[in-house]
């Protein structure tokens, strides 16, 4: 028995976009999509764009909550809350604290039960404490400690093998000797929180830096004498680059340079949002600092931004906006690439059979009218 069928619409594939399409689901996965038309679809496509759901590697919180809180309750929330911005799976990011307390985030997510309709856990992204300390931003300066394998390992054991990403200071690494054990278990690893210069970036790329994390933010910007790791994301093609598109971390001109010299394939959205995403104005809690919220900027007591309030569809918007981005360019960008990175591609990241029903249903001027997660409706406009 189909569990799911949607007729009609817009469907944006990998290599090809159906003008008037079908999308049949069961037990959760795409089973087919064909050009036929039902009468009686679950949904009526009609004048809907169907694309694959969004995937977030960066956000540390949502609606009050933060994947630091360490409980479900708190994943929970945040996971109920992100199909709203067409987000259907992302990964728990956790921040610079002491090792118990990332210790304690760990492990609540590695026991937590994904629930229907809700946008899905892949696992961790561990952002810190291996940063360097002139470019931590809202990471909380005492935390910050050097690189470790013993200490990556304990807490991947007791993230029962979760995380999937991790963003350190390359320059830190000595020999690489972290960086090569993380390729050799296959996480994805992102420059971030660096001082490192171009040369740094490079040689971090070719012994295996994979990413770089929030792209202009905590890192060397481009100078005319050292074009620093926003150069490195220009020049070094096999690097991807998260970019917060909220117009804030980065300016609007800065994105459509980044979008025009680094271009979709390279790219990954993400919100880096936190708690206060939903809520209104006012203090807020990031890692034990006070983080003021005013409109769409949060920003500790002495300026420095402290994640974002972006949703995922307003960063969407954003890049279609500001670089001319095409709405095949926005799926590279926001699912394709983000599951290839770590290693999801298989299941997520597109509308083809076999795949996970992650599925957008978008109007004309790319609104949300639907968010499915894995064949249920997960968000209804």
């Amino acid at each position: 028995m189909i569990q799911m069928i949607i007729s009609n619409a817009k469907v944006h594939q990998p290599n090809s976009t159906l003008e008037k399409a079908s999308i049949q689901i069961d037990k959760g996965k795409i089973i087919e999509v064909n050009e036929k038309s039902y009468t009686k679809a679950d949904i009526d496509g009609t004048d809907l764009i169907a694309i694959p759901g969004f995937i977030d590697g960066h956000i540390h919180g949502a609606a009050g909550r933060d994947a630091m809180d360490a409980n479900h309750e708190a994943l929970e929330t945040i996971a109920s809350a992100l199909p709203e911005e067409g987000t259907t799976s992302f990964l728990a990011t956790t921040m610079t604290q002491s090792p118990e307390a990332i210790s304690d985030a760990l492990g609540s997510i590695a026991t937590y039960e994904n629930k229907p309709q809700q946008a899905e856990i892949l696992g961790v992204h561990l952002e810190g404490p291996f940063c360097e300390k002139e470019k931590a931003g809202a990471q909380p300066l005492e935390h910050i400690i050097p690189p470790s394998i013993e200490l990556f390992k304990h807490w991947q054991a007791e993230a029962n093998g979760a995380i999937k990403t991790i963003t350190l200071a390359p320059e830190l690494d000595a020999d690489f000797q972290l960086i090569h054990y993380l390729n050799h278990e296959q996480i994805n690893v992102s420059a971030g929180h660096t001082n490192a210069n171009y040369n740094d970036m490079k040689k971090a790329a070719e012994e295996g830096v994979h990413q770089l994390t929030h792209l202009c933010n905590q890192m060397n910007g481009i100078h005319h004498r050292d074009i620093g790791a926003v150069g490195a994301a220009f020049l070094l093609d096999h690097l991807k680059a998260e970019l917060i598109a909220d117009g804030i971390h980065v300016s609007p001109e800065m994105i459509r340079l980044i979008y025009n010299n680094v271009g979709s394939d390279r790219l990954l959205l993400i919100t880096d949002s936190m708690r206060a995403k939903y809520l209104q104005d006012g203090t807020y809690d990031l890692g034990g600092q006070e983080v003021t919220v005013q409109g769409n900027k949060a920003t500790l007591e002495d300026g420095t931004l402290a994640g974002s309030m972006l949703k995922m569809i307003d960063g969407v918007k954003n890049m279609m906006d500001i670089a001319d981005a095409t709405i095949d360019d926005i799926i590279k960008m926001a699912s394709i690439n983000p599951a290839k990175q770590i290693g999801v591609y298989d299941r997520k990241g597109s509308i083809e059979v076999g795949k996970d029903a992650d599925i957008l249903l978008l109007d004309e001027d790319y609104n949300i009218r639907y968010t499915i997660c894995k064949g249920k409706i997960a968000y209804e406009r």
